[in-house]
Parts: C-alpha cells; structure tokens; sequence
C-alpha cells in the first residue's frame, strides 16, 4: 500500500485495488495455481531425456528407430490430442492394448540405444523407458485405462512438421484394402419431430435422403457414400428422447438419391446419451466431436463399447440351450381341467388376444396361466413370459413410463410393460405373454394409461403418442396378456368397465372331478386322503349354495397337490386343514359360527379314526 500514489493509483480507500485483486486472482492467479499443479502430477518431473524437437524429427525419419507401428502410435495420440490411454487408443482407433504399451516401451528402447540418451532411474522399475517418449499420470476413476500418456513438448512438435498422411489412422478400417468384407459402423440420429425408429417395425426398410429439402447435400456428405449393405447401426432419437433406442443395417448403398437400412432391434432399455457422453473412451468419437449431421462414423472399437453397455441392459436370448417342447396334452396332464374345458380357455385368448382367469383361492390360475403359455409357444421358453403382481400403490410409471429419482436428479425411466412389448416386437414370429396376478388390486385405467384402447385386439400395431416421451408405440401384434383375478376376495371391487370389454374372462373351477385329479388321488390309494376330498366336495356344493358366498368362493383342488406318492402324510393333510382350508372358512362364515363349528368338525373327523 506505500507504493501506491495520487498519481499512479487514486484510490485512498483501496475500493478499486481490492476489486482489481479479486478480478486478478479469479482470472489469471486460481488459472496459475491449477497449471502448477497439473505440471506437478505429471511424472516424471525431475526427468527428461534431453532431445530437442530437430532430433525427435531426425528420430521420425529413420525407419529403424521409427517403425511402420511406431509410426502408427505416434499417429494416433496425437491425433487423439496428445494424451491419452492405451484403452482409449484400443478403442478409437483398433489394435490392443497391447500394442501400444508394449510399442511405446519398445520404440523408447531404440531410442535410448541410438542416442544414447539419459534413461529414467527412479524407484518405478517398469517406467524405465517410457518417460523417453511421455510423461504419465494416473487416469480418473470414471476412465477406462489406469494411466494417461502425454507426448513430450518436443516430440509433438516434431510429429507436426512430419508427413504421416500415408501412416494409417485406423486398424481394420472399414473399406481399407484387405478388409472389403469387414463390416462398417455407423450412428444414425433420427429427429423424432420428422421420423422416429419406433415407427419402423423389425426388418422394414427405410430410405434415408441424401440431400434435405432444399437440395443441399447433407453434412458429413462422405458417410453417405462409404455406407455399404452389411454395415451395422446404431439408431439414436435426439431431442427430447436423447437416447440410443435401437440396432439397424444398411440393406441398399446409395442410389444418388437415398441410402436404405432397416430396423434389426429395438431395445426394451435404450440407453441414455449422458450415459455414452460421460465415457472418456468415446470423447473422440465424430458424432461427440461434432455432432451437426446425421449419419456419423464408429470405429470398431466404439461400436464394441457401445454394444457392451446395450447388452448389458439389453441382454440377447441365448441360442444354444434346448427348450423342451410342450403341447396340449402336456398341460392337461399337468393341469386339472377337461379337453373340452382347454379348447374354449386357447380360443378364447387367441380370439380376444387379452384374457382373465377368474376363481377362488386354490383353483391354480396362476399355475394355469404359465402352462397355457408353454401349450400355446409349443415349447418351454420362460424368457417370452413376464409375470408382474399389481397392487394398490402399482402405478402407470411403474407399467409403462415415468420420472424416476436417480440420485439427486429424476430419470424418465421405461416399466417393465413398455419394455417386454418392445422385446416382443423384436420377435414378431413368436408368441410373448404378459402375465398379470392380482388385476384387480391395482387402479387398471391409472395404470394403462393411453394403452388402454392399444390393448385391444383391433389396435394392436396402433401408434399412439406416449404421455412421458411424447414419442409413438404400440402393443404389438404377437403379445398376448392374461390377468388372474381372485373372486373370494371381499375387500376388492369388481374390475373397471371400460377394461372389462377388452378382456375374455374364463372362470377357473375346482377340478376334483377332472381326470387328472382322479388319477392324482389313486396313485395314493390312501382312504384318508379320500374321505377328505369327499368331505371338500360337499362342503364346496354347500359354499355354492349359500346366497351370500357362491361358485366363486369355492375351495381350490391345488390346496392338495403337488404331493407324490408316499408323500401324502396325516401331517399334511392336517396341516392343509388347519392353516388353509379351516382360516377360510372362518372369514366366509364369520357371522355364522354353528355352519363354521359344524364344518370343523366335518373336516377333523376325517382324522378321528386315525
């Protein structure tokens, strides 16, 4: 402050000086300090091999030291932007890891042996011959890679004044001489307010112009032409989806006018752009770098990378494991109900493509829901069978779409309904079932939304504007859905009108007389176990008498299955007894105590004698 004068700094208050001080340490000092600092992470700093940039340009152009690999090492960090890992190399540009560890300590060797340079001696044993070429540090977490390599000051100013324009950029790039039948990789962003990949179905081509509307060529014109039939796609819908929704391939080069590709998959969980931005090993990809255009090229490794996070939220169906077959007759076996019973139950689903399996506790419609499934694919393949149970809390953004919490922040997150269509969709030769427990306890107009004319039979394949997304869907036409609903339950109320249209309902009896159950109960040929079911018989004809209960109150025969010979006990039956079949009773005939007492004693007598 003695320093200052009138005249060089009139300011007695020093109002202006401690602005100007402020200013100075929030532009140049912080900016200052973080330059030091990032100058002190980097290792080694107490080394260097002492060549200048005129002998690193001598070093380039001799081809002993400077091999056609080492070249292409040289080539690609600076290309990346002088640092870089060796993982992030891999995946830009091709070749492994490997290649340019390995490479870069091999080409330092050369070095050291040509000029005799000074070699690093500290404690590291393995960064002996690397800090010739970089210096180092270690990678964020959030990067794939462990360490970071910088080329040194003199030796990227030297690979600025060398001609590397024949050294190859790419290994195995597509269209490359030698790889003709490699498959290129391309991104192909769709705006959502012209067109959208949810409204391609699979395998139906679309041509994409090469020239806009004003008849100016499209940006990255050069993707347009090195497209060829095989490449492989990735579909992204920009803004406001913002995310990767589904795989394509190009079926037709271009024609002068257009190129043509076609939908191959949709993904059930697209994967969100921030979540491919955020990636270090993608910072270089084009459509990142410049994202103006449309159709933008990946490298092989990107496209890998990429394709590793699809799978992982969009796991494919494995081939290779045998499904057992399955047919009518499999399931009559296993399931209680006549031939004539299951003809309706099949034609009804088939005709109304939505059903409901009514009945009391016990009569196996969740078990009955699963094998008709199996009898219907013919086989035994639970990956095109989802089983959801609703409730009273179980909402629209739960079934189809809506606002997550995702850490501090809300992710607009697809249900697992809106998910298992598009994996159905994938697949449109094959039947898919959406099984539905309870469809009674949930709020079912709350939670199908918009869906609900779209589950018709008439409406499937029909496009209709999701509420969240604003983007179009459809249930489609191979997904067949089948509620189960719970006639004994007092507590709920009949399901929703404007749904009951659009469902077949089928009601689920007892099948004590049914063949299979008959042949059940003889492979015990235990007397007690048929008193017992004797005794179920009149008191389910009693329950369906009563005005104030009804058929649907009966009791169920699975209470009594699943048991193999010799496993039928006196404790299990009067386990099944006490804790099923007698609680039930005790709800149904509640203000009826001499009807409960007298069944008690009907169904413990069947013990008495033992």
């Amino acid at each position: 402050a003695d320093a200052l004068t009138d005249s060089c700094y009139s300011d007695p208050k020093m109002k202006t000086v401690t602005i100007d001080v402020g200013f100075y340490l929030s532009r140049f000092y912080l900016e200052e300090r973080k330059a030091v600092q990032e100058a002190e992470n980097w290792f080694p700093s107490d080394y260097t091999p002492g060549l200048s940039a005129e002998d690193w340009k001598d070093l380039l152009q001799d081809t002993s030291i400077f091999t056609s690999n080492a070249l292409q090492i040289m080539k690609r960090i600076k290309h990346y932007g002088g640092q870089a890992t060796c993982t992030q190399l891999s995946i830009k540009y091709g070749e492994t890891k490997n290649f340019y560890n390995s490479g870069s300590t091999a080409l330092a060797r050369r070095i050291a042996e040509k000029t005799e340079c000074p070699v690093y001696t500290g404690e590291a044993a393995n960064s002996r011959y690397w800090p010739i070429l970089y210096t180092g540090k270690s990678a964020p977490k959030d990067a794939e890679g462990a360490y970071i390599w910088r080329l040194r000051p003199e030796l990227s100013k030297a690979l600025d004044k060398i001609d590397l324009s024949q050294v190859p950029l790419y290994a195995d790039r597509p269209g490359r001489l030698g790889h003709e039948e490699a498959h290129g990789y391309w991104w192909l962003t769709a705006n959502p307010k012209i067109w959208s990949f949810a409204d391609m179905k699979i395998g139906e081509e679309q041509d994409y112009t090469l020239y806009n509307d004003n008849g100016n060529k499209r940006r990255i014109f050069q993707n347009f032409l090195d497209a060829k039939v095989g490449d492989i796609v990735i579909g992204y819908e920009a803004n406001p989806v913002k995310k990767v929704v589904a795989l394509g391939r190009i079926t037709q080069e271009n024609d002068g006018q257009s190129l043509y590709f076609e939908k191959v998959e949709g993904l059930s969980t697209p994967i969100e752009y921030q979540a491919l931005r955020d990636c270090p090993e993608l910072e270089k990809m084009e459509f990142f770098v410049q994202p103006n255009g449309s159709l933008f090229k990946l490298t092989k490794g990107e496209y890998d990378f990429i394709m590793d996070i699809i799978r992982e939220a969009n796991p494919l169906k494995l081939p290779d494991k045998v499904i057992p077959k399955y047919g009518k007759e499999d399931f009559l076996r296993a399931v209680y109900m006549t031939e004539e019973r299951y003809d309706v139950l099949e034609a009804l689903l088939r005709n109304k493509m939505n059903l409901i399996l009514q009945g009391a506790p016990g009569v196996g419609k969740t078990f009955t829901a699963k094998k008709l499934a199996y009898a219907m694919m013919g086989e035994q393949d639970d990956s095109r069978i989802e089983l959801v149970q609703f409730h009273q809390n179980y909402s629209y953004e739960d079934f189809i779409m809506g606002y997550r919490p995702d850490g501090a922040d809300f992710k607009l997150t697809e249900g697992i309904f809106y998910r298992f269509c598009q994996t159905a969709a994938n697949y449109p030769d094959k039947p898919y079932f959406f099984i539905i427990d309870e469809i009674n306890r949930g709020n079912m107009s709350k939670i199908f939304g918009e869906l609900l004319m779209l589950i018709e039979k008439d409406y499937r394949g029909t496009k209709a504007t999701l509420a969240y997304s604003g983007m179009p869907f459809s249930v489609p036409e191979n997904l067949y859905i089948i509620g189960m609903m719970n006639t004994a339950d007092r507590s709920l109320a009949m399901i929703d009108y404007a749904l009951r249209r659009r469902f077949g309902f089928f009601e689920m009896e007892p099948g004590f007389n049914s063949d299979g159950f008959v042949q059940y109960q003889s492979s015990f040929a235990n007397e007690t176990f048929n008193s017992l079911i004797d005794q179920i018989k009149a008191l389910n004809k009693e329950i369906a008498d009563d005005k104030s209960l009804g058929r649907g109150f009966r009791i169920g025969h699975s209470y009594f299955c699943g048991r193999k010979p010799g496993e039928c006990t006196l404790d299990w039956m009067r386990s099944v007894v006490e804790f099923d079949i007698l609680p039930m009773l005790a709800e149904y005939w509640f203000d009826e105590p001499a009807k409960l007492q007298r069944w008690e004693k009907n169904l413990r007598g069947v013990f008495d004698d033992e």
